[in-house]
């Protein structure tokens, strides 16, 4: 199984960027989608979470101007940024809980993609 995320880029503070994951492999379902941050010189952070029902929940720093969603069909999870900050500016990874298969069972596993840089210039 692997996340791979896309989207990242160089915007001018007050622009927006869409952030797209995509899971392969072999993958049974997918639980919770996620999107962390890495700020320079930080730790990383949670950023934005969905469960598989659509139930969301965010960092205190992005409500409102951020936007997480899923298209199950496509195993992908999307981050809309908008009204963007310097502050905003990190290394963005995709993380989910993927059930997949086996021939003992099922089992859920975390998963992280490899990160897509987001700079924000003031």
């Amino acid at each position: 199984v692997q996340l791979q995320a896309s989207g990242g880029g160089l915007v001018q503070a007050g622009g927006s960027l869409r952030l797209s994951c995509v899971a392969s492999g072999n993958i049974f379902s997918i639980n919770v989608m996620a999107w962390y941050r890495q700020p320079p010189g930080k730790q990383r952070e949670l950023v934005a979470v969905i469960a598989p029902g659509g139930d969301t929940n965010y960092k205190d720093s992005v409500k409102g101007r951020f936007t997480i969603s899923r298209d199950d069909a496509k195993k992908s999870a999307y981050l809309h940024m908008s009204s963007l900050k310097p502050e905003d500016t990190a290394v963005y990874y995709c993380a989910a809980n993927i059930v997949v298969l086996s021939t003992n069972g099922e089992y859920d596993y975390d998963y992280w993609g490899p990160g897509t840089l987001v700079t924000v210039s003031s």
